[in-house]
């Protein structure tokens, strides 16, 4: 196997034994094959676009199976063994209607031809085959490139198939998804066509937080500043941990008046600020943190637990047979939830102990989304111009277990007190427990949200910009970001196809980038490596 999509891959150079995230080369070579076949259909759907053609189950499922390869989403081979042949039933049929339309279907070797085996251990033996490394390139750059789009279009699937859940979706994501997969397997272009297409994988990727933006908000409500209780109160509970606000929602009815408290870990600390999900009385706090304490979290946790989106590492004995899993999530064993039945996960909790007391440690504020920051952007323009606001710190993006991350907590815990720290994703975890006080009654530490809110951080920036009549990179605004998986990469494309500069990156680069392919980085966008908290904060403050 050979994968290095992630921050925490092995050696910074990549996995290839077994991956850091738990990933057995089985499952590494699957997901090659899935990967390989969906750049086929790809082939075929970019020739179906061209004669008007395009499928929505085509469509739908290219984003659900992309978005099954992401990091700690999947580690069952039998889901992959049905995702690769269902990618080929499509392929065909595409075909066909392609072919009615009077368009050609597409090539006719390689990916577009694929005829995947019938035994696990033949498939497996094919994905070996068609591996990242295989990909045809004229030189290591391109391919860098073209790990970076793929990895990239991983992350948009991800948002893509959110939105979708909440009813929004848009035909240029689903085109450009498919242009990319079907591009990695070409060797026509050169390495400005693909800088160029790892931009429009940005914009496809800040199109998709929009559409998952406008799910959230037009379903739940726009965020408002809400207190959460970080601890627990006596009885019967259920932990959701992941990004998926549907899940949440349906897991709330189907546990009214059943004496079962639910409890969010992770991302889903995001949801307390939701006005319709805050209705519900059961609804009650925050129960553990980030990655680096999970398994003792969820370990100590007396309840049930609900996984809705990739969070943690493959599940470990100790918590194993208290979990769940739902939305694309899948592991050997666990039980996975496919129709939004929680009955399952609900008899399990009432099985459980629960909670024998009532404990609170502390309490933190959620909800500070772009309505609610632009509600006082009338306050923050005034303490801006009045000296009294001197900088504003995007410090964002996703958290791990490897050593180097406690960056962000001292970045944070040394930002002057005349400056103001907008977060947003898991990252958040290092410090967001951290008492910061306020400016002029504004707080100094704004919760915007998940990952995906991004998209919300951005909204709020160039409203400000607008307000101070400059451009966003004129703002005293500095992004200091964390990434370890895929939805970072996309992420990260969006905002430097948004043209932003200046990002500081850690807790270390890419592997996955050529010296190259950083350097062009550099000079176009002036991406930087952190380096410490304090030389970080004097570069940027003086």
């Amino acid at each position: 196997m050979f994968c290095y999509q992630c921050e925490q891959t092995a050696k910074g150079t990549g996995c290839t034994v077994q991956g850091v995230c738990g990933k057995q080369p089985d499952i590494a070579a699957l997901q090659d094959m899935l990967l390989y076949s969906l750049m086929g259909l790809s082939q075929v759907a970019v020739a179906g676009r061209k004669v008007g053609v395009s499928d929505r189950d085509v469509n739908v499922f290219t984003v659900k199976a992309a978005f099954s390869t992401l990091t700690n989403v999947d580690f069952d081979a039998e889901r992959f063994f049905d995702l690769i042949h269902q990618t080929v039933v499509l392929r065909e049929k595409l075909k066909a209607q392609v072919k009615t339309a009077g368009g050609v279907s597409t090539r006719q070797e390689g990916a577009a031809t694929l005829t995947p085996a019938d035994t696990m251990a033949d498939l497996v033996a094919q994905g070996e085959q068609v591996g990242l490394t295989s990909y045809p390139a004229d030189s290591a750059d391109i391919l860098s490139l073209k790990h970076t789009v793929l990895f990239g279009i991983k992350g948009v699937s991800a948002y893509a198939d959110h939105a979708l859940i909440l009813g929004q979706e848009d035909e240029s994501v689903y085109a450009y998804v498919h242009e990319g997969l079907a591009a990695i397997q070409s060797d026509d272009l050169g390495l400005e066509d693909w800088v160029g297409m790892a931009l429009r994988c940005g914009e496809a990727a800040y199109k998709a937080m929009e559409l998952l933006d406008a799910g959230n908000t037009t379903t739940y409500g726009h965020p408002v500043p809400t207190q959460v209780p970080l601890g627990y109160r006596k009885g019967k509970a259920i932990l959701v941990s992941g990004h998926d606000l549907k899940d949440l929602e349906e897991l709330l009815k189907q546990t009214e008046g059943k004496g079962i408290t639910i409890y969010t870990h992770g991302e889903m600390l995001a949801t307390h600020g939701y006005p319709k999900l805050k209705q519900y009385p059961h609804f009650y706090g925050q129960f553990g943190t980030a990655w680096q304490k999970q398994t003792k979290e969820f370990v100590d946790f007396p309840g049930a637990i609900l996984m809705t989106t990739n969070c943690i590492q493959r599940p470990r004995n100790e918590y194993a047979a208290n979990l769940f899993t739902s939305g694309m999530v899948g592991w050997p064993g666990i039980p996975h939830i496919a129709d939004l039945n929680f009955q399952p996960l609900i008899d399990r909790a009432l099985e459980l102990p629960g909670f024998t007391e009532d404990h609170v440690d502390q309490e933190v504020t959620v909800g500070f989304a772009r309505n609610a920051v632009l509600g006082v952007a009338d306050k923050v323009i005034a303490a801006v111009k009045a000296g009294d606001i001197r900088h504003f710190f995007l410090v964002a993006g996703c958290d791990g277990a490897k050593p180097g991350r406690n960056y962000y907590t001292e970045f944070v815990e040394k930002v002057p007190r005349d400056c103001i720290v907008l977060t947003l994703a898991c990252g958040k975890y290092r410090f967001f427990d951290k008492e910061l006080g306020d400016i002029g009654g504004i707080p100094r530490l704004l919760d915007a949200g998940q990952c995906n809110d991004a998209y919300s951080a951005v909204q709020i920036a160039s409203a400000l910009a607008k307000a101070f009549d400059v451009e966003i990179n004129a703002l005293p605004l500095s992004l200091i970001i964390s990434w370890y998986e895929q939805k970072a990469v996309c992420v990260l494309l969006a905002l430097l196809h948004l043209g932003l500069k200046g990002i500081r990156l850690g807790p270390s680069l890419p592997a996955f980038l050529t010296p190259n392919v950083l350097d062009t980085l550099v000079k176009n966008f002036d991406i930087k490596p952190i380096t410490t908290a304090d030389e970080d904060l004097k570069a940027i403050l003086g």
